[in-house]
């Protein structure tokens, strides 16, 4: 295998996510990068690969780098390993990719999971375009800017969020930019995956002591009749509706008119949807 810097995606929680081709180069490169190689080891432990593992995080990434590179001169193959999904993605990994470049080292994607776009996917909303904004910040200067940076977004934004401070930041984003529509996934395709969609007022009621890693997908701006990703069939709608009345206690008239304006529809034609799904569920 020729000098090559490997940046491959690895599983967002279930192992069986893992590419063939992933495991083939982890398997034959000379050295593995990783973020975490506690967690690292997981994985290859559950696929019998022995290949030596060294740190790469966002503390040491500048003097590992020269290190690494060094390494990759001599000819040796090195794959870069986040602690879950595609690298460099709000994951260390960006300076050693750069420096691979500057160095005239060959730098090959190996395509997999990413969190962002696993969300993205199954948001229900537009996704032709989008704007991934990482973690909001700690600091409060730092905030204020990504929030900025936020209210000044057009249409679908994605960003990542710890369990405590997710419910701080949907209320923030609910101050700032209003009852947007938004999902909210917590531990995408692990055990205790959970997926809650709705305006953010919704969402906040069913995140009252949130645990988990958290991807967000809102939507800014008003959702017309012409996106059609934006307009559930009558099966989704009735879901929907059931959960309105059974878990927020709207009564049929509220909960209807609540989907005819999450969604910029006439009630009418919310209501017609939802008696035709249920009579094709009764059939």
């Amino acid at each position: 295998m020729p000098a090559t810097l490997f940046v491959v995606a690895t599983p967002i929680g279930n192992l069986e996510d893992i590419t063939a081709r992933a495991l083939r180069v982890l398997r034959e490169v000379t050295l593995i990068a990783a973020e975490d190689t506690r967690r690292t080891a997981n994985l290859l432990a559950r696929y019998a690969i022995a290949t030596p593992t060294t740190s790469l995080h966002e503390h040491n990434e500048v003097r590992k780098s020269r290190l690494l590179i060094d390494r990759l001169k001599r000819g040796e193959s090195v794959a870069l390993v986040s602690d879950a999904g595609t690298p460099t993605l709000s994951d260390p990994g960006e300076r050693l990719v750069r420096a691979a470049i500057d160095a005239g080292i060959r730098v090959e994607p190996v395509p997999g999971p990413s969190a962002l776009l696993a969300a993205l996917a199954v948001s229900g909303l537009p996704s032709a375009s989008f704007t991934f904004l990482g973690f909001p910040p700690i600091r409060s200067k730092d905030r204020k800017h990504w929030f900025d940076r936020l209210a000044a977004a057009e249409g679908t934004v994605v960003f990542f969020e710890a369990p405590h401070r997710i419910v701080e930041t949907l209320r923030s984003i609910l101050r700032v930019i209003g009852d947007v529509p938004i999902l909210v996934a917590r531990e995408l395709t692990k055990v205790h995956e959970e997926l809650v969609r709705g305006p953010i007022s919704v969402a906040l009621e069913r995140l009252s002591s949130p645990k988990g890693e958290f991807t967000v997908v809102l939507y800014i701006g008003r959702i017309t009749e012409k996106t059609p990703a934006c307009r559930p069939g009558g099966a989704a709608l009735l879901e929907e509706f059931g959960y309105l009345i059974e878990s927020m206690g709207l009564k049929r008239r509220a909960a209807i008119a609540e989907l005819a304006r999450r969604y910029q529809r006439p009630a009418r034609e919310i209501y017609r949807a939802i008696e035709s799904a249920k009579e094709s569920r009764a059939d």
